[in-house]
């Protein structure tokens, strides 16, 4: 291809860069195939991922989920420190999928930007491959597309998909929670990928001193946890009655959504302390408590709901994982419309 043609390709010109778009494809493969496994059929490049559904299923339901990071994109484009962002994307997706015991089999990535930055993708994308590993999940697939006039400047979105796989006998309903059981929080590293529109507006409001704005958006962008190979192990072991991951909504929206509608959860709110960002952003924000428990996970990013004879030994499996467990609450008949009930 002459110099001329290259320098007057309609496309290029009308702002996509297709060579931009296999440069990417050369510095993310490696990455990629990292995290294929005897399942996955074939290799990057093709038209579709194909992977083989593991023969240690019996009578197997598959699991879909698809989620986003939000503007926690923007506050990690601003502030320069995009390594956490993929993690972020998988494990909003694969936390979903261990709600229902679903193991995580693959995950693809869908990355659109108003100009590709080759560098700044590798690094999601990089990110993304790490926490599919971590997650025991291939890889198998995606898609960066370039849009120029519909995203401005250089920002870019993240979307994610994720399939996985639980044997139709042992799916964790929320039928199976009787009062009387107790509710297991295990920590979370931050506020995950929620509430960051909030988040950037108190950041942007703040006049105070830049060393305390500077920690608080470090803290901001802790990646999110991935809980899916903890509670795995802990399903091998134990029963889980049911399961809530704590997004968006926080503990007020979704515990309702892992409970039968004849039952409330009672949560105490002294038996863990919430993470100082959360303090931060309440005080800054001028926030309720009550909506804090509405937007923020408030420290805890998943809730296993089980029987009292299962809590000692969970909670060991949880702190040998270097994670904190407590027992924030309990589950009882309903006796008022609210379903959730703080104290």
């Amino acid at each position: 291809m002459t110099k001329e043609i290259i320098e007057n390709d309609p496309y290029k010109l009308a702002g996509v860069d297709i060579d931009a778009g296999e440069d990417l494809i050369r510095k993310i493969k490696n990455d990629v195939v990292s995290t294929h496994g005897a399942n996955v059929i074939g290799n990057i490049g093709g038209f579709a991922g194909m992977f083989r559904l593991p023969k240690d299923f019996q009578n197997p339901i598959l699991v879909a989920c698809t989620d986003g990071v939000g503007t926690k994109v923007a506050l990690a484009q601003e502030f320069g420190d995009l390594n956490g962002i993929g993690q972020d994307l998988v494990a909003m997706c694969v936390n979903d999928l261990i709600v229902c015991g679903a193991k995580p089999l693959f995950f693809l990535d869908y990355y659109a930007t108003s100009k590709l930055n080759v560098n700044e993708a590798s690094v999601v994308i990089k990110s993304i491959a790490d926490a599919c590993i971590n997650s025991d999940c291939s890889l198998l697939g995606g898609e960066t597309a370039e849009m120029p006039g519909h995203y401005l400047d250089n920002n870019f979105d993240l979307a994610g998909f994720s399939v996985g796989c639980v044997e139709e006998d042992k799916i964790i309903l929320s039928e199976n929670v009787s009062s009387g059981n107790l509710l297991i929080g295990i920590e979370s590293s931050g506020p995950h990928s929620n509430g960051f529109s909030l988040i950037r507006k108190i950041l942007d409001d703040y006049k105070g001193p830049e060393a305390i704005k500077y920690e608080m958006i470090k803290k901001a962008l802790a990646p999110t946890y991935l809980y899916p190979k903890l509670i795995l192990n802990i399903l091998k072991k134990f029963k889980i009655n049911s399961i809530s991951h704590i997004t968006g909504g926080g503990l007020l929206e979704n515990l309702p959504r892992s409970i039968p509608m004849n039952l409330s959860v009672e949560i105490d709110t002294k038996s863990w302390q919430i993470p100082e960002i959360f303090n931060w952003l309440r005080t800054e924000g001028n926030i309720l408590q009550n909506d804090m428990y509405r937007i923020f996970n408030c420290g805890i990013g998943m809730v296993l709901v089980v029987s009292k004879e299962y809590v000692s030994d969970i909670l060991n499996e949880i702190s040998s994982n270097k994670l904190n467990g407590y027992i924030i609450g309990k589950v009882k008949d309903k006796t008022q419309k609210e379903s959730v009930i703080f104290k």
